[in-house]
């Protein structure tokens, strides 16, 4: 069985084409990542970190999926919570933050242009 990140990194490239689609990704990543540190130390920092925290989350995720709307390819549809949950957190954390390390992020962004 082809374990998630795999299964991500083989489909991201077909998902992620139009420049408006990867300018969001660019900018609500990190505003994603941000918001789960926030949400994960606010016990220990100061609780009105949590909320500050959930909304960052949540706004990353409705840009993206605005932006994965205008995808030609759509993504495959999740199974469940769980599913989403699982496939949500690895390409914040590790799919998409390869994609840019790999050089996808900068061909997708040039081959956005010719189309």
């Amino acid at each position: 069985m082809e374990r998630l990140t795999q299964w991500q990194w083989r489909l991201y490239p077909d998902g992620h084409r139009t420049r408006r689609n990867l300018a969001l990704h660019v900018a609500t990543v990190p505003l994603f990542q941000l918001g789960t540190i926030a949400l994960a130390t606010a016990p220990f920092v100061s609780l009105w970190a949590a909320p500050v925290g959930a909304a960052a989350m949540f706004t990353a995720l409705a840009a993206q999926g605005r932006g994965h709307k205008g995808e030609p390819t759509a993504p495959v549809p999740f199974r469940g919570p769980r599913d989403f949950v699982a496939r949500f957190f690895t390409e914040q954390f590790v799919t998409f933050p390869r994609f840019v390390l790999s050089g996808g992020l900068l061909r997708a962004w040039r081959d956005a242009g010719v189309r």
